[in-house]
C-alpha cells in the first residue's frame, strides 16, 4: 500500500499558503485541512470537540492541543481514502507536531515534508497591506497589527521547523515570485 501525501505547508503571514494549497489540492488531489475551519466546522455541528473549543474560546483561551488534535483526528478518519492532506496552521508546536505524527503513525502514515514558504518581512507586510485594501480584513489594515502576527509566526514556528529539519523533511521555499514561479518550485520540491 503506497503512503499517502502528507504536507505540513508554513509560512509567515502573507506568504501564499492559500493560494499554493489551491494548486496543490488539485495536482495533488490532497484534502486541505486548516485548523480554523475544523474548528469552525466542528462549532457549527456542535460536537462535544467543538463545544468544548467554543467555551475556551469565548472566554478568550487557546483550544487545547488534545481538542485540536481530536479534530485533526476525525477529519483524517473522515477522509480516510484520500491520497493525502496538506496540513495548514498545524502543528504550531513541536508537542503539535508529536501529537501529529503519533497519530498517523496509528495509521500506518507520516508527514511526507515540511514546505515553508520563505519570505521577507517586508514583502509579508506589503502583501497583507494589500489584500487588506480589497479584502474586508481587518487584522491586514494595520501595519503594526501585521507586523506583530509575523514575529508570533517567527517566535511559535521556530521549534516545529527545527523538529522537522531534524528528520529531514523540511524544505524552504523561495516565496518571492510570480505565483506560476512559486508553485513550480513548490512542484519540484514535491517531486
Amino acid at each position: 500500500m503506497r503512503k499517502k501525501l502528507n504536507i505540513v505547508l508554513f509560512g509567515p503571514p502573507g506568504a501564499g499558503k492559500g493560494t499554493q494549497s489551491e494548486f496543490m489540492i488539485k495536482r495533488y488531489k490532497l484534502v486541505h485541512l486548516s485548523t480554523g475551519d475544523l474548528l469552525r466546522a466542528e462549532k457549527d455541528a456542535e460536537t462535544p470537540l467543538g463545544l468544548q473549543a467554543q467555551e475556551l474560546m469565548s472566554n478568550g483561551l487557546l483550544v487545547a492541543d488534545d481538542i485540536v488534535i481530536g479534530m485533526i483526528r476525525n477529519a483524517l478518519h473522515a477522509h480516510n481514502k484520500a491520497k493525502g492532506f496538506i496540513f495548514d496552521g498545524f502543528p504550531r508546536t513541536q508537542a503539535q507536531a508529536e501529537a501529529l505524527d503519533e497519530l498517523l503513525s496509528a495509521l500506518g502514515e507520516e508527514i511526507s515534508m515540511m514546505l515553508a514558504l520563505e519570505v521577507p518581512e517586508e514583502e509579508s507586510v506589503a502583501r497583507l497591506l494589500k489584500r487588506g485594501a480589497t479584502s474586508g480584513r481587518s487584522d491586514d489594515k494595520d501595519e503594526t497589527v501585521i507586523r506583530k502576527r509575523i514575529r508570533i509566526y517567527e517566535e511559535e514556528t521556530a521549534p516545529v521547523k527545527r523538529y522537522y529539519q531534524d528528520k529531514g523533511k523540511y524544505t524552504g521555499i523561495d516565496g518571492l515570485g510570480s505565483i506560476e514561479d512559486i508553485t513550480a518550485r513548490l512542484a519540484k520540491a514535491i517531486g
